[in-house]
């Protein structure tokens, strides 16, 4: 598997950072806890989307390893196999053709359009998915970032003016509200929504 793609994610004994990384290694550090402390809450996140990770921690560290390579997903299937033969010019780009319901003066625009139709349609979508990549990746690091504050610092000091700080993209209030919050909750709120503020940044510098 492409390192890239190896789910990683963050584990806390209460509000002790227990261990971080691949889910493998979570899972195994997070079952070796609780085998001697077997009174410890213990919540996982993902390291990207701040999701609540479980894994199932019955028997050995063999059989929770186990169970995580039954459950974890399957290998993305390429979306055209090398042996199918093309037609000359027609490039392997894993074109789907799924239905699109436009008015006619909608299809006579784009029928008008060099290279017809289809090449038209997926500039414009590719248009509007650059466009709109800064403001996505903004969101979604701001909900990751809140999604953790309410589960691990939601009767933090300050927890609603961090929240409000977080949306505004206001870093350094962020950065004040958070600083006395548990270290390891703390800086791990900051990790998740750091990408909400550089986002806001690079956005202002463009």
């Amino acid at each position: 598997m492409d390192a890239a793609a190896i789910p990683m994610c963050t584990a806390f004994a209460g509000t002790r950072r227990l261990a971080g990384g691949p889910v493998r290694d979570v899972a195994q550090a997070v079952k070796t806890h609780l085998d001697a402390h077997p009174e410890s809450q213990v919540l996982v996140f993902d390291n990207t989307s701040a999701q609540p990770v479980e894994f199932d921690v019955r028997g050995s560290i063999d059989d929770v390893l186990a169970r995580l390579d039954r459950t974890a997903p399957p290998a993305a299937e390429p979306v055209e196999s090398e042996s199918r033969p093309r037609g000359p010019g027609r490039p392997k780009l894993g074109v789907v053709a799924r239905e699109v319901t436009l008015l006619p003066r909608h299809w006579d625009w784009l029928a008008a359009q060099p290279g017809g139709a289809s090449v038209t349609l997926r500039k414009l979508v590719e248009d509007a998915r650059r466009a709109a990549e800064g403001a996505d990746r903004r969101r979604a690091a701001q909900e990751a970032a809140y999604r953790f504050m309410s589960a691990m610092a939601g009767n933090a000091p300050g927890f609603e003016e961090a929240a409000r700080a977080l949306f505004a993209a206001d870093a350094e209030r962020f950065q004040s509200l958070t600083e006395p919050w548990p270290a390891d909750v703390r800086d791990f709120a900051r990790e998740l929504g750091r990408a909400a503020f550089s986002t806001q940044d690079q956005e202002e510098v463009a």
